[in-house]
């Protein structure tokens, strides 16, 4: 499916840190009035600024999806490793075992792999096969409203309670806005939903960004400021989205999920699931620049919330026949 392009959405979004947050640099630099532990920092509108890095977004978000998927399906693949309906993720305590994606020595085909691949994997890939989910860095909406300090820590011996490293001191910003794009591209809506409840979870301050989490650190506000899903092999005729080379037509309200564009038997290779589509949401799709393609755009938090929640629907369908089958 990589080589196919047959949905795409970015959703636009700002975190607020609610708190000290800390992504720190890996190595201690060499200016000797820095702290010890270090912000990353890059340049940005002209100078050094602090950015949250899409890799430890991803790496978060990816973490808490699995966590997710773990809590309502199951942490190893189906007894029948064909049956793309079940709902699991990986065992993190078991990340080389990946035995189900072979046939002895040789490699499956693309579709076969996809299809076995864990729900997490098809969208944040594994050795097999590519993500389809690409979160870019978080850069500052404007650098002079961060606010950053300079704080003390130290270790405690758990033994003779005293101090045991220390003291040190690092680097954290308590406030300021940070904008970033999440893309999922040949997405099912299912897997939509999933990305729509990890950020609720990220919003209700269920799991944090960065170092020291569990002291509270890391906890961010998640604002949504947009989302656009595209169709870019399609036309808008008469109020219709019409799949090009096929005689496929949707009504101009219609959220379509990967499987709608694929023929019944490429659908059922890969295990997209069927029907996958709301046909009712309260956007008019639009042309795409150039007069080529198709897009219905949701504009801030009540809006983007309203297809999420369309998403999620489809991700609790899609409980529902993996626990039936």
């Amino acid at each position: 499916m990589h080589k196919r392009f047959v949905n795409h959405c970015t959703i636009k979004l700002t975190l607020s840190p609610c708190g000290p947050i800390l992504i720190k640099s890996g190595k201690e630099g060499a200016d000797p009035t820095k702290p010890d532990m270090e912000f990353v920092e890059t340049y940005h509108q002209g100078g050094r600024s602090l950015y949250l890095p899409g890799s430890s977004l991803k790496g978060a978000i990816r973490a808490h999806a699995e966590r997710i998927i773990r809590t309502v399906g199951q942490d190893k693949p189906p007894e029948n490793p064909d049956n793309a309906d079940k709902i699991w993720a990986n065992d993190p305590l078991r990340p080389n075992e990946y035995l189900y994606l072979q046939n002895g020595d040789k490699k499956l085909p693309a579709p076969q792999i996809y299809k076995r691949s864990s729900f997490t994997d098809k969208m944040f890939g594994n050795t097999s096969i590519a993500s389809r989910i690409r979160i870019e860095d978080a850069y500052p909406a404007d650098p002079k409203q961060l606010r950053i300090e300079e704080r003390n820590g130290v270790a405690i011996d758990r033994v003779f309670g005293s101090v045991a490293v220390g003291p040190f001191n690092y680097q954290v910003c308590t406030a300021g806005d940070f904008q970033t794009k999440i893309h999922l591209k040949n997405f099912c809506l299912g897997q939509l939903g999933l990305i729509a409840l990890v950020l609720r979870d990220l919003n209700e301050g269920w799991f944090g960004l960065g170092f020291a989490k569990s002291r509270g650190m890391g906890l961010v506000e998640v604002k949504l400021n947009s989302a656009v899903v595209t169709y870019p092999g399609c036309l808008l005729q008469d109020d219709k989205i019409c799949q090009l080379g096929t005689s496929k037509t949707w009504l101009h309200t219609s959220l379509l999920g990967a499987g709608e564009f694929l023929d019944e038997e490429e659908r059922k290779s890969y295990g997209f699931p069927a029907n996958d589509k709301d046909e009712q949401t309260p956007v008019r799709a639009n042309e795409m620049q150039l007069g080529f393609g198709v897009e219905l755009t949701w504009n801030g938090d009540t809006a983007v919330s309203d297809l999420f929640q369309r998403a999620v629907k489809a991700w609790n369908n899609m409980l529902s026949v993996g626990a039936a089958r």
